[in-house]
């Protein structure tokens, strides 16, 4: 299936990382979308996440899912589970530790090295792709897989985050 839409942008710093993650978190279906992060170690997948979260009210300690896979959260309207994948070594491990069923169930889903459990995952609705610029900023591509994804590309207007220029 070829990608609906497709933008990139480029992050400055982590200014401007929260910011897109603040316009993301108010769109509407995000509580039911599929996001997928891709990039390299250190891209800023875990803290685009983090802001992401934030935004929408998660409290606490908001921590990788590095060694336990998944980090559930829930909020009174919605359920959110951050998934990293990057350990699983054979994508039958997805299938016995039962994340099919969480998939399947409503929420959102934020999924760090997809890649790893390729054919195992759905379509993400939206695919953020994130790489390391030689000036440290983030060149970040996004793919909307689904129509979901496509509104919600639209919506947070990617174009609209400002410049900054502090470390990610």
């Amino acid at each position: 299936m070829l990608p609906i839409m497709v933008k990139t942008v480029v992050w400055c710093d982590e200014v401007a990382t929260q910011h897109f993650a603040q316009r993301l978190a108010v769109q509407p279906g995000l509580d039911r979308a599929y996001l997928a992060l891709q990039g390299d170690l250190g891209a800023g997948k875990t803290t685009l996440v983090r802001h992401l979260l934030r935004a929408l009210g998660v409290p606490g300690r908001i921590k990788s899912p590095t060694y336990a896979i998944v980090e559930p959260y829930e909020l009174p309207t919605l359920n959110i589970w951050h998934f990293d994948f990057y350990r699983i070594n054979d994508p039958r491990e997805w299938d016995e530790a039962g994340f099919r069923d969480i998939f399947a169930s409503p929420g959102m889903k934020l999924a760090e090295w997809p890649e790893k459990v390729a054919g195992c995952v759905p379509l993400a609705d939206l695919v953020l792709n994130l790489r390391v610029t030689e000036d440290e900023s983030r060149q970040v591509t996004l793919t909307a897989n689904t129509d979901l994804g496509a509104v919600l590309l639209c919506a947070c207007d990617v174009s609209a985050v400002p410049p900054h220029k502090e470390s990610l």
